[in-house]
């Protein structure tokens, strides 16, 4: 390489500068331009080959991927999250949130950071989402404080994407999932999903999480910091159902930094001192993560689906779109499955739904909800996570809304 570009080196009288296309180290190589004059191409045919070869060898080498990482606040605004003895949530966690993109863009030149909000703003859960996946980020990182009903609890916890193993996991992502009744209409735009209620979390089963493996690998990392750097109690990875991360398309955490509820820790996560070194903990897992993720390559996330004979199919009927109709859900992903038996355990008539950056796979389709409902229990085997939901127009309606719809129109036919 170093003989290659001794041969690159134009005398000054023979070179052209151009700022405009310089190598740019902190962004990666935009435009590479080698300006000559002076020179006859027949006979120097060779050295220009040389050029060129050298250019796009040095070119290659700078190149660096460049990451983008979202970091959210939680909560904001009229949303003021948990509240501790002296502080909210939404105020400790904007404030560790600015430090850590601090630590992440003065450190990593890589690494390009974009956060939710960056003052006391209100923000919906769906935008919070939307924004990272509008921004192809690579990484999702939400940032919040704790609560429990006891002073005594303490520690740091960071979850992943998954259907909630205690009660305990599931009252936390309850807690954070309050926030969508702040919001207008907020019913209809989280497709009935009510944060209150634990059935309404079964949902969460049938989210095929490709990512579960690499948000396991940074939330690992966020608490190994947590714990071994600046001596937290480690509460571990939990997986919940939260929805901001259910509804991101990248590798997404959500870390809680403490319990605000127990004098200590409110009292650390308020000082600038411990915001310090909760921004510096995440920072540094992020570091780790972004570094050997970048020593590897060809590895894919998307894991092969099982198949298998279909016993229990069910012929489809054929209803209007404007009519409410009822389906099985069987499968969601973040990821468009090629329909075709083998991808669905055999079934034929799988019916593709998109919504919400989510592509969800339902199978049968009945005109009364109590067929759909002995359909579901006829594919029990296969899918023991599956449920009935309401479609028109190809969009998937709130159940109850559904239900009551058909209720009404029966009742006006009747007359």
């Amino acid at each position: 390489m170093l003989f290659l570009y001794s041969f690159c080196v134009i005398p000054g009288s023979q070179r052209k500068t151009n700022k405009k296309h310089q190598l740019k180290m902190d962004t990666g190589i935009k435009n590479v331009k080698l300006h000559t004059i002076n020179i006859y191409r027949i006979k120097l045919f060779p050295i220009f080959l040389v050029l060129t070869i050298c250019s796009i060898s040095l070119a290659a080498a700078q190149v660096q991927k460049k990451w983008v990482i979202v970091i959210d606040a939680g909560h904001g605004g009229r949303d003021s999250g948990a509240q501790g003895a002296l502080s909210y949530e939404k105020n400790i966690a904007l404030a560790i949130a600015l430090k850590t993109g601090e630590y992440l863009e003065q450190n990593l030149n890589n690494v390009t950071v974009l956060y939710t909000r960056k003052n006391d703003t209100f923000i919906e859960l769906q935008d919070r989402a939307t924004f990272a996946n509008k921004s192809n980020a690579d990484l999702f990182i939400s940032i919040h404080a704790n609560w429990a009903k006891t002073k005594n609890i303490r520690g740091t916890e960071t979850f992943i994407m998954g259907l909630a193993k205690d009660d305990q996991n599931l009252e936390v992502a309850m807690k954070e999932n309050e926030v969508i009744m702040l919001e207008n209409d907020y019913s209809t735009k989280y497709e009935g999903f009510d944060p209150k209620s634990p059935e309404s979390y079964i949902m969460f089963t049938l989210m095929q999480n490709i990512y579960q493996a690499q948000s396991t690998s940074l939330a690992s990392k966020i608490q190994t910091e947590y714990k071994e750097k600046i001596n937290r109690i480690d509460r571990g990875v939990k997986q919940a159902g939260f929805w901001v991360l259910f509804m991101t398309t990248m590798p997404s955490v959500l870390t809680e930094t403490g319990f605000i509820t127990n004098p200590d820790e409110e009292k650390f996560l308020n000082s600038k001192q411990g915001q310090d070194f909760i921004a510096s903990s995440i920072y540094r897992a992020c570091k780790v993560y972004v570094d050997e993720l970048d020593s590897k390559s060809g590895i894919s996330t998307v894991k092969e689906q099982k198949t298998g004979p279909n016993k229990n199919q069910e012929k489809a009927y054929a209803l209007p779109p404007a009519e409410i109709q009822y389906m099985v859900q069987v499968a969601a992903s973040v990821s468009q499955t090629e329909i075709k038996p083998e991808n669905f355990k055999g079934l034929t008539d799988i019916t593709e739904l998109n919504s919400a950056d989510r592509y969800k796979y339902a199978s049968g389709r009945f005109a009364e909800y109590n067929d759909a409902v002995k359909y579901r229990k006829k594919l029990g085997d296969m899918y023991p996570d599956a449920f009935v939901i309401a479609v028109k127009e190809n969009k998937i309606l709130p159940l109850q809304q559904a239900l009551e719809e058909k209720k009404k129109k029966t009742k006006d036919n009747s007359k």
